[in-house]
Protein backbone atom coordinates (compact mmCIF):
# COMPACT_ATOMS: atom_id res chain seq x y z
CA UNK A 1 0.00 0.00 0.00
CA UNK A 2 3.12 2.25 -0.41
CA UNK A 3 2.37 3.68 -3.36
CA UNK A 4 -1.26 4.45 -2.05
CA UNK A 5 -0.16 6.00 0.95
CA UNK A 6 2.05 8.71 -0.87
CA UNK A 7 -0.18 9.30 -3.25
CA UNK A 8 -2.84 9.83 -0.92
CA UNK A 9 -0.58 12.00 1.38
CA UNK A 10 0.34 14.48 -1.77
CA UNK A 11 -3.64 14.51 -2.22
CA UNK A 12 -4.31 15.50 1.59
CA UNK A 13 -1.55 18.25 0.75
CA UNK A 14 -2.76 19.25 -2.18
CA UNK A 15 -6.38 19.48 -0.59
CA UNK A 16 -5.82 21.46 2.01
CA UNK A 17 -3.04 23.47 0.69
CA UNK A 18 -5.35 24.93 -2.50
CA UNK A 19 -8.57 24.97 0.03
CA UNK A 20 -9.88 28.83 0.43
CA UNK A 21 -9.39 29.88 3.85
CA UNK A 22 -12.82 30.36 5.58
CA UNK A 23 -13.91 31.61 9.11
CA UNK A 24 -14.20 28.12 10.38
CA UNK A 25 -12.19 25.20 10.72
CA UNK A 26 -12.92 22.68 7.69
CA UNK A 27 -13.13 18.95 7.92
CA UNK A 28 -11.07 16.88 5.48
CA UNK A 29 -13.55 14.01 4.23
CA UNK A 30 -12.38 10.50 2.16
CA UNK A 31 -14.79 9.66 -0.25
CA UNK A 32 -14.16 6.13 -1.99
CA UNK A 33 -16.29 5.00 -5.09
CA UNK A 34 -16.89 1.16 -5.56
CA UNK A 35 -17.47 -0.94 -8.58
CA UNK A 36 -18.82 -4.31 -8.82
CA UNK A 37 -20.77 -4.60 -6.17
CA UNK A 38 -24.37 -5.58 -5.76
CA UNK A 39 -25.60 -3.51 -3.24
CA UNK A 40 -29.34 -5.81 -3.76
CA UNK A 41 -27.63 -8.15 -1.00
CA UNK A 42 -27.31 -6.96 2.65
CA UNK A 43 -23.91 -8.49 3.43
CA UNK A 44 -22.68 -5.97 0.66
CA UNK A 45 -24.06 -2.99 1.99
CA UNK A 46 -21.62 -0.93 4.81
CA UNK A 47 -23.09 0.32 8.37
CA UNK A 48 -20.77 -0.24 10.93
CA UNK A 49 -17.73 1.60 13.10
CA UNK A 50 -14.60 2.60 12.66
CA UNK A 51 -11.53 3.06 15.22
CA UNK A 52 -9.30 5.42 13.82
CA UNK A 53 -5.79 6.21 15.38
CA UNK A 54 -6.34 9.75 16.12
CA UNK A 55 -9.62 11.76 16.40
CA UNK A 56 -11.15 13.61 14.02
CA UNK A 57 -12.49 16.85 15.75
CA UNK A 58 -15.91 16.30 15.68
CA UNK A 59 -18.14 15.83 19.11
CA UNK A 60 -19.16 11.60 19.46
CA UNK A 61 -22.38 11.77 21.12
CA UNK A 62 -22.38 9.16 23.23
CA UNK A 63 -25.22 7.64 25.63
CA UNK A 64 -24.50 5.47 28.65
CA UNK A 65 -27.08 2.96 30.38
CA UNK A 66 -26.28 2.80 33.96
CA UNK A 67 -26.81 3.56 37.45
CA UNK A 68 -25.16 3.92 40.87
CA UNK A 69 -21.57 4.30 40.65
CA UNK A 70 -20.96 3.08 36.78
CA UNK A 71 -23.26 6.31 36.07
CA UNK A 72 -21.31 8.13 38.45
CA UNK A 73 -18.21 7.80 36.64
CA UNK A 74 -19.84 8.34 33.00
CA UNK A 75 -21.00 11.27 34.43
CA UNK A 76 -17.11 12.88 35.41
CA UNK A 77 -15.92 11.83 32.16
CA UNK A 78 -18.23 14.39 30.53
CA UNK A 79 -21.11 11.85 29.45
CA UNK A 80 -24.00 13.90 29.03
CA UNK A 81 -26.73 11.13 27.86
CA UNK A 82 -27.13 8.47 31.04
CA UNK A 83 -30.31 6.22 31.13
CA UNK A 84 -30.75 4.51 34.47
CA UNK A 85 -32.84 1.50 34.64
CA UNK A 86 -36.00 3.45 35.68
CA UNK A 87 -35.92 5.67 32.66
CA UNK A 88 -34.95 2.56 30.28
CA UNK A 89 -38.51 1.14 31.49
CA UNK A 90 -40.04 4.62 30.83
CA UNK A 91 -38.99 4.65 27.02
CA UNK A 92 -39.25 0.84 26.71
CA UNK A 93 -43.05 1.33 24.88
CA UNK A 94 -41.98 4.73 23.50
CA UNK A 95 -40.61 4.07 19.89
CA UNK A 96 -40.56 7.50 18.82
CA UNK A 97 -38.47 8.44 21.70
CA UNK A 98 -36.00 4.87 20.92
CA UNK A 99 -35.58 5.99 17.54
CA UNK A 100 -34.62 9.79 18.29
CA UNK A 101 -31.79 8.42 20.62
CA UNK A 102 -30.89 6.26 18.44
CA UNK A 103 -30.41 8.43 15.30
CA UNK A 104 -28.74 11.50 18.13
CA UNK A 105 -25.99 9.56 19.26
CA UNK A 106 -23.28 7.96 18.01
CA UNK A 107 -22.13 5.25 20.77
CA UNK A 108 -23.82 3.51 23.02
CA UNK A 109 -22.64 2.30 26.12
CA UNK A 110 -24.00 -0.18 28.81
CA UNK A 111 -23.10 -1.66 32.14
CA UNK A 112 -23.05 -5.58 31.06
CA UNK A 113 -26.42 -6.28 33.23
CA UNK A 114 -28.31 -4.09 31.15
CA UNK A 115 -28.07 -6.43 28.09
CA UNK A 116 -30.81 -8.61 28.68
CA UNK A 117 -32.95 -5.27 29.43
CA UNK A 118 -31.63 -3.05 26.04
CA UNK A 119 -31.97 -6.70 23.77
CA UNK A 120 -35.55 -6.80 24.76
CA UNK A 121 -36.68 -3.29 24.80
CA UNK A 122 -34.93 -1.30 22.71
CA UNK A 123 -33.06 -4.12 20.38
CA UNK A 124 -35.74 -3.94 17.37
CA UNK A 125 -34.25 -0.63 16.72
CA UNK A 126 -31.14 0.32 17.62
CA UNK A 127 -30.15 -3.51 16.19
CA UNK A 128 -30.95 -2.97 13.07
CA UNK A 129 -29.22 0.51 13.15
CA UNK A 130 -25.66 -1.41 14.34
CA UNK A 131 -25.98 0.52 17.46
CA UNK A 132 -26.35 -2.02 20.12
CA UNK A 133 -24.48 -0.97 23.36
CA UNK A 134 -21.05 -2.26 24.02
CA UNK A 135 -21.25 -3.93 27.31
CA UNK A 136 -19.01 -3.19 30.05
CA UNK A 137 -18.67 -4.93 33.60
CA UNK A 138 -19.84 -2.47 36.47
CA UNK A 139 -16.12 -2.08 37.53
CA UNK A 140 -14.84 -2.53 33.87
CA UNK A 141 -12.25 0.58 32.52
CA UNK A 142 -15.22 2.75 31.44
CA UNK A 143 -12.35 5.83 30.99
CA UNK A 144 -10.90 3.41 27.94
CA UNK A 145 -13.99 2.68 26.12
CA UNK A 146 -15.09 5.99 26.15
CA UNK A 147 -11.73 7.67 24.96
CA UNK A 148 -11.73 5.06 22.18
CA UNK A 149 -15.49 5.99 21.32
CA UNK A 150 -14.15 9.75 20.61
CA UNK A 151 -11.56 8.20 17.95
CA UNK A 152 -14.89 6.59 16.14
CA UNK A 153 -16.72 7.30 13.00
CA UNK A 154 -19.52 5.60 11.34
CA UNK A 155 -18.88 4.28 7.45
CA UNK A 156 -22.03 3.47 5.76
CA UNK A 157 -22.99 2.61 2.12
CA UNK A 158 -26.85 1.76 1.32
CA UNK A 159 -27.95 2.78 -1.79
CA UNK A 160 -24.92 3.94 -3.85
CA UNK A 161 -21.42 2.46 -3.86
CA UNK A 162 -20.09 5.16 -2.25
CA UNK A 163 -18.66 5.57 1.46
CA UNK A 164 -17.99 9.28 2.57
CA UNK A 165 -16.88 10.22 5.97
CA UNK A 166 -14.76 12.63 8.00
CA UNK A 167 -11.38 11.91 8.57
CA UNK A 168 -10.49 15.11 10.49
CA UNK A 169 -9.83 18.46 10.18
CA UNK A 170 -7.81 20.87 8.11
CA UNK A 171 -5.68 21.89 10.84
CA UNK A 172 -4.06 18.07 11.72
CA UNK A 173 -0.89 17.30 10.54
CA UNK A 174 -1.43 15.34 7.28
CA UNK A 175 0.43 12.29 8.63
CA UNK A 176 -2.48 12.17 11.30
CA UNK A 177 -4.86 12.53 8.52
CA UNK A 178 -3.27 9.43 6.40
CA UNK A 179 -3.47 7.18 8.80
CA UNK A 180 -7.21 8.02 9.60
CA UNK A 181 -7.62 7.73 5.99
CA UNK A 182 -5.51 4.71 5.74
CA UNK A 183 -7.45 2.79 8.58
CA UNK A 184 -10.90 3.10 6.42
CA UNK A 185 -9.56 1.92 2.93
CA UNK A 186 -8.31 -0.71 5.36
CA UNK A 187 -11.36 -1.68 6.35
CA UNK A 188 -12.83 -1.64 2.75
CA UNK A 189 -10.08 -4.10 1.56
CA UNK A 190 -11.18 -6.15 4.44
CA UNK A 191 -14.64 -6.25 3.41
CA UNK A 192 -14.49 -6.76 -0.35
CA UNK A 193 -11.18 -9.13 0.35
CA UNK A 194 -9.02 -6.48 -2.39
CA UNK A 195 -8.59 -3.17 -3.46
CA UNK A 196 -9.91 -4.51 -6.42
CA UNK A 197 -13.75 -3.11 -6.10
CA UNK A 198 -12.27 0.39 -5.31
CA UNK A 199 -12.80 2.81 -8.59
CA UNK A 200 -11.60 5.93 -7.25
CA UNK A 201 -10.62 8.15 -3.97
CA UNK A 202 -10.98 11.41 -4.01
CA UNK A 203 -9.94 14.00 -0.55
CA UNK A 204 -11.79 17.41 0.38
CA UNK A 205 -12.04 19.82 2.53
CA UNK A 206 -15.87 20.99 3.71
CA UNK A 207 -15.66 23.91 0.96
CA UNK A 208 -12.58 22.92 -1.50
CA UNK A 209 -13.11 20.75 -4.72
CA UNK A 210 -12.72 17.22 -4.23
CA UNK A 211 -8.95 16.14 -4.73
CA UNK A 212 -8.03 12.34 -7.22
CA UNK A 213 -5.90 10.15 -5.53
CA UNK A 214 -4.01 8.06 -7.98
CA UNK A 215 -4.48 4.20 -7.27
Amino acid sequence: MSSLEDNLRRALEEAKNTSKKRNFVQSVELIINLKDIDLKRPENRINEKVILPHPVGKPVKICVFGDGEFAVRAKDMGVQTIISRDMLDKIASNKKEIRKLAETHDIFIARADYMPIIGRQLGSILGPRNKMPEPIPPTGDLSSILSKAQNTIWIRMRNQPVVQCIIGKEDMPTERLLENALTVISRIREKFKSLKNIESIYVKTTMGKPVKVNL
